[in-house]
C-alpha cells in the first residue's frame, strides 16, 4: 500500500499520488472535502497514482461536485488506465470526459 497525498502545486494545479481505494479514501477526503477552490478552473494531475479502485473513482467525483459547487471547473490529467476502465464500466465515461485533459 502506498501512502496517498494531496498536494497544491500552485493556485491551480494539483496533485493526487498514492493509492486512491477504500483504506485510503476516507482519511483523504477530509482533506480534499475542506478544499476550497477560489480559481474558476483547476488541473488536478494523476500521474503518481499507483492504485485506484471504485472508492478512489467515486472520490474524485465528488471532488468534482465540491469544486463545481464553488465554480470551479475540474481537469484530470494523466488518467491511469484502470480510472479509464472503471469510468467505462459505471457507465459514466461519457460524463467524464468534459474532466479529462488527454
Amino acid at each position: 500500500m502506498t501512502h496517498s497525498q494531496w498536494k497544491e502545486l500552485n493556485e491551480s494545479d494539483f496533485e493526487l499520488s498514492g493509492d486512491l481505494d477504500r483504506e485510503s479514501v476516507p482519511a483523504l477526503w477530509k482533506t480534499l472535502s475542506c478544499s476550497k477552490f477560489v480559481q474558476t478552473s483547476a488541473q488536478v494531475d494523476l500521474k503518481s497514482v499507483k492504485r485506484i479502485d471504485s472508492a478512489g473513482m467515486v472520490m474524485l467525483i465528488h471532488l468534482i461536485e465540491h469544486a463545481k459547487n464553488q465554480n470551479c471547473h475540474i481537469m484530470l490529467s494523466f488518467v491511469p488506465e484502470q480510472l479509464r476502465t472503471l469510468f467505462q464500466l459505471s457507465n459514466i465515461q461519457p460524463l467524464m470526459a468534459e474532466h479529462i485533459k488527454d
